[in-house]
């Protein structure tokens, strides 16, 4: 499929390319992000050329995208969204932020418009779109909450990370459901801090 850049005016997501090789590789630095995502670490610049070159690349060709999040057309990455499909109606939704972007709502902006994308005919027509996260990553649940994600349940050792099998959280957003907040989420979601980490990316992104 065609690269398609998506924005609202605030964000911009677009293909991330060679180009950004030195960003991702500084932003994947950041402990959260190698605690909730399922990179190598520690990552260098050559995971950067494979995630590149191996994922997006092909991702884009089999209906599998991946987007660069920035602040404006040619800004720098400040984190990383893609859809994996699973299935010609399904796919599966990924994320990761730099921490100095945290807390302004972008990645809420940037999940939306992905959604957006996978439902929309011209998009991936997609009839689900789901979500994982390892269990304890609070800031990636709130982020599924808040853009109409439906919190399913907790696979015991359903992820691995590195060799290491853990505990995840699922949750789906369905072409059906409203794009606002999403109730019956537990009440333990209401209540913890939610400012680090975010999401395991499906295949391994970035």
């Amino acid at each position: 499929m065609d690269h398609h850049v998506l924005s609202n005016g605030t964000i911009w997501l677009s293909a991330p390319t060679m180009d950004d090789l030195d960003t991702i590789t500084e932003c994947c630095q950041e402990p959260s992000i190698g605690e909730w995502v399922t990179i190598p670490v520690p990552y260098t610049r050559e995971n950067a050329v494979a995630f590149i070159a191996e994922m997006v690349v092909p991702g884009w060709a089999d209906r599998s995208p991946t987007w660069a999040l920035r602040r404006r057309p040619d800004g720098p990455v400040v984190g990383m969204i893609g859809l994996s499909q699973r299935d010609e109606r399904g796919a599966e939704i990924g994320f990761w932020l730099s921490p100095a972007q945290r807390s302004r709502g972008l990645m809420t902006q940037a999940v939306n418009l992905v959604c957006e994308f996978g439902f929309h005919a011209d998009g991936l027509a997609v009839e689900r779109i789901g979500w994982r996260a390892f269990v304890g990553n609070y800031a990636s649940a709130a982020v599924a909450r808040r853009a109409g994600f439906r919190y399913e349940g907790m696979s015991r050792l359903g992820s691995t990370q590195r060799g290491r099998r853990r505990d995840h959280w699922s949750a789906a957003r369905l072409r059906t459901d409203p794009p606002g907040p999403a109730d019956g989420w537990p009440a333990e979601f209401d209540s913890v801090d939610r400012r680090a980490g975010y999401s395991r990316p499906p295949g391994d992104r970035a």
